[in-house]
Order: structure tokens, then C-alpha cells, then sequence
């Protein structure tokens, strides 16, 4: 008779097969979603990651207007193009960070000490390199209102305590960021890990959030900024998915099939506008479909923002924007917990994520941040030790900059800053979202991601992730 231990080892690489076939086949479904929607729309391929999400027109202020962006789809910037940001306040474990509404607590005052919001350890302790510490307003500058400006639409203006107007958007205050140096950069905050009614992951501190006008959709629907593009929910964050066996005119999903797929239906007084358009299944029955698909979710879905319902051939997620296209030299690899993005020899790629427990919750992981952090997890402090646990990922001379998402950064390894053209000890390394992107030492084999969740609260508040373009374990795409 096999021993249990044997039986527990066959019954693991049955599960580990299956796991990696299901993971190859949601490969294929990465892009399955762009080429579908290319040839609906007469577009190449490539060509298909250009489409922008299309906003529903909104009153705002003279001297603001909506700037399309390349992960965070449209959103809300100054005359300058700058991305107004709203800091929403945040349940933490230890209490609240970020703005209640109509009311501002983004100041000129440089902290000192630690607000003990997030962290086991007290309030009270001091913070690194005081003698450059910035203030909140150093790297977010409030957007202020002139004398004469007045409140229209969602937009209001509140008082802050100095004495100056600063303009709100349902109530939040707005800011600028000063990490972001053209129109349609994003680098001061996201929107992913946002839920549908915004609130956030209190495992990561209260960040800032891109401000914009509303999607141009039917009541019901949400969409998410993840890895892939500007993914389309339900109102309750479930997935939605297109079939590739549907025309505009009929729906192939009947029957047998209907038992695992809903189709999201349209009230009887739904009209069709812009993208948005209603397949009638049967009389009486009307179903939604965006740029012509039909639109279903999948039942077996076991929690919010699964994907999956796109493991089955001729099945997708829905997307109103693409995520920019990587760099060439990366790829995909499978592993265990879901799909991670690669360098060229199949290694995890890593992001750091920072943001320090002071009462502003600022960021700590952009090259012009203070790196004592980052070196204090990935070598006990030491410059050299960090190159050698967590290597940046380099690129090659032939490489440039693929776009705003992904390019090309010079930093210097010896302080984790970014360094001029003539610094010999330069490197060039790939970032993302304009932070540099790293592999892990120990991981070994493509498919490892041994350094995942590296650093506190598994690596939201101070740590690495892994770039993951599908998690299954965690909520969907984080």
C-alpha cells in the first residue's frame, strides 16, 4: 500500500500540473482581450492599446480640463496638464489617515515622529533624515482657488487653516504631485487597490488617488485599474467577461451555458449610448454589451475581481483601456500563486512599495525619496548587500524607454538616486511608474517568487511584491 507521504507527493504534482496548465492557458487570455477587441474595431493589435477610456462630461472650473492617461485613464489636471490628486482617508490598524471630506490636513509642517498608524511599534519615534525631511505641501502643492473662483458642479472650494482656498471635487482637496513632469503623468498616486465605492487596502498606507470624471457607462458597472488596463466590473467588483462565439446580433452562450454565465442584463428602459449597446436575447430579455460584445459574469467566480472566468477558451475580461505594452526583453512566467511579469531569463520581476508612518503617510519609494528604508529590508542598510539580495533590473544598451509606464531611469547603486549622464557607476535600469523594478537572488528558476511580500505587512507598507499580472490568491490583479 503507498504511503501517505507518497500519496501526498503524486496528489501534489497532479495539483501543481494542473495549477500551470490552467496558468499557461490564462497566458494566452492576457492578450486574447486586445486581439479580440483589434479586430472588432478594424485596428491592429498593437494598435488596440491606444484606445482610450471615453468619460462622461462633467462642469468643472475654468483652467481645469481631463487628460487621458496611460494606466489611470482619464483624469482631472490643472492648466499646466498636471494630475490633481485627492488624498481619501483611510482606515489604518491603528487608526485613520488621509482627508475627511471638506476638510484639508496636507500642511507646511515637516514631522518628526512617527504617527504609529500602521506599524506595531509606538508613536512617537523619530524619523529618518530630519535635516531633509520634506513637508507634506513640498510634494503636494494644494490646488488653490483664487478670490473670485467659485464652486460648480462637484467641485467646491474649502478653507484651509493658513487662510488660502483651495479647490475641492466631492469634497476631497486637490493637489498636484511634484514626481509628475508632463501632462498625463501619474507617478504621484493610483488608483488600483481602490474598490468600487473607493476605499482602499488598510495593509498599505492612505495614498493618493488620481481624481477624474466619471466612466461613461450604465448604472451597475465599475471599472478597476489593474496590471493588464482599465478592467470592467459589476458594481460589486465581479468580472465581467465577453465571449468570442457572440455577434452583435445573437448571443452563442445558451443553454448548458447559461449554468456557469450570467448575462448582465439592462433594465427595460435602458437605452443605448456611445459604447454601450442592448442585445435582446428573447423578448423582454435585454442584455448589455460594450463595443458590440455581450456582457456576462461567471458564477463560479469565487470572490471580487477574480479572472477566472477567462481560463475557458473563447472567453475574456473586459477592458476600457489596455495597460501600456512592457518591455520587449520581459516575458511571462507561470508560477504556483498566479502569473508574474519576468526579465529576459525568466526571473520575477519585483516593485518596492514605501510609504512611511508619519500622520502624512508619505511615499518613500521613488529614487528622490529617502532610501533609508529600502536598504534597511533589502540589505540591513547596506548598499552593497541590496545589489547583491535584489539586483535592479538592467537594460541593455540596445533598449530605450517603451513609454511612461515602463522606461529607462540612471541610478546610482551606491545611494538608490538617480544619477547624471556622467556618473561612471551608473546604471541604466527599467522602471515602472518611474521606480525602479528588481529580481530576487534566491529566486532560482523561472516561476520562483521566493522574495514576494518581502518587508512589513507582506511587503504593502515597506517591502517588495511581485509584479503580478494575475494573482490568484489575492483578490484578483494586484
Amino acid at each position: 500500500m503507498p504511503s501517505v507521504k507518497y500519496l501526498f507527493s503524486a496528489f501534489s504534482a497532479i495539483a501543481k500540473s494542473l495549477v500551470l496548465r490552467t496558468l499557461t492557458l490564462s497566458l494566452v487570455s492576457i492578450t486574447q482581450a486586445q486581439f479580440a477587441f483589434a479586430a472588432e474595431s478594424g485596428l491592429p493589435a498593437e494598435d488596440a492599446r491606444t484606445v482610450r477610456e471615453v468619460y462622461r462630461t462633467v462642469p468643472m472650473p475654468e483652467g481645469f480640463h481631463v487628460e487621458a492617461t496611460e494606466l489611470e485613464g482619464p483624469v482631472f489636471a490643472n492648466e499646466h496638464g498636471k494630475t490633481l490628486y485627492t488624498w481619501p482617508q483611510l482606515k489604518l490598524r491603528n487608526g485613520y489617515s488621509g482627508e475627511a471630506a471638506g476638510k484639508a490636513a496636507c500642511y507646511d509642517q515637516v514631522r518628526r515622529v512617527t504617527a504609529g498608524l500602521m506599524s506595531p511599534y509606538p508613536p512617537g519615534l523619530q524619523l529618518p533624515e530630519l535635516d531633509t525631511r520634506p513637508s507634506c505641501t513640498d510634494l503636494w502643492p494644494p490646488v488653490l482657488a483664487d478670490i473670485t473662483a467659485q464652486a460648480i458642479g462637484d467641485w467646491s472650494i474649502i478653507l484651509r487653516n493658513d487662510g488660502a482656498r483651495q479647490w475641492a471635487y466631492k469634497e476631497q482637496p486637490l493637489y498636484t504631485s511634484v514626481r509628475d513632469k508632463q501632462a498625463g503623468d501619474t507617478y504621484g498616486g493610483s488608483r488600483r487597490k481602490r474598490r468600487a465605492d473607493g476605499s482602499g487596502d488598510g495593509d498599505s498606507p492612505a495614498g493618493r488617488v488620481p481624481a477624474g470624471p466619471p466612466a461613461l457607462m450604465p448604472p451597475g458597472f465599475a471599472i478597476k485599474t489593474t496590471s493588464l488596463g482599465r478592467m470592467l466590473t459589476t458594481k460589486q467588483n465581479y468580472a465581467a467577461y465577453a465571449f468570442d462565439g457572440d455577434r452583435t446580433s445573437a448571443s452563442a452562450c445558451v443553454e448548458d451555458c447559461l449554468k456557469e454565465r450570467k448575462p448582465i442584463l439592462a433594465p427595460s428602459m435602458a437605452k443605448a449610448f456611445g459604447e454601450w449597446s442592448i442585445l435582446e436575447r428573447a423578448p423582454g430579455v435585454r442584455q448589455w454589451m460594450f463595443r458590440g460584445a455581450p456582457l456576462y459574469t461567471y458564477t463560479l467566480d469565487p470572490e471580487p475581481w477574480s479572472l477566472l472566468g477567462s481560463d475557458d477558451p473563447g472567453w475574456r475580461n473586459v477592458f476600457t483601456q489596455y495597460a501600456p505594452a512592457t518591455p520587449k526583453s520581459f516575458t511571462l512566467q507561470s508560477t504556483l500563486a498566479g502569473i508574474v511579469l519576468a526579465d529576459s531569463q525568466g526571473k520575477t520581476i519585483y516593485s518596492y512599495q514605501c510609504g512611511d508612518d508619519s500622520i502624512d503617510q508619505l511615499a518613500c519609494d521613488h529614487p528622490e525619496d529617502t532610501q533609508v528604508y529600502r536598504l534597511a529590508i533589502c540589505g540591513a542598510g547596506d548598499p552593497q548587500t541590496c545589489q547583491q539580495n535584489w539586483p535592479y533590473v538592467i537594460a541593455q544598451d540596445s533598449e530605450s524607454s517603451v513609454n511612461r509606464a515602463w522606461k529607462i531611469l540612471s541610478i546610482d547603486p551606491n545611494t538608490g538616486r538617480l544619477a547624471s549622464a556622467d556618473n561612471p557607476a551608473a546604471l541604466r535600469v527599467w522602471s515602472f511608474r518611474d521606480r525602479p523594478v528588481y529580481t530576487y537572488a534566491a529566486d532560482k528558476a523561472p516561476g520562483d517568487v521566493k522574495g514576494a511580500g518581502t518587508g512589513e505587512w507582506r511587503g504593502k507598507r515597506n517591502g517588495l511584491l511581485a509584479f503580478w499580472v494575475r494573482d490568484d490568491y489575492m483578490k484578483g490583479i494586484q
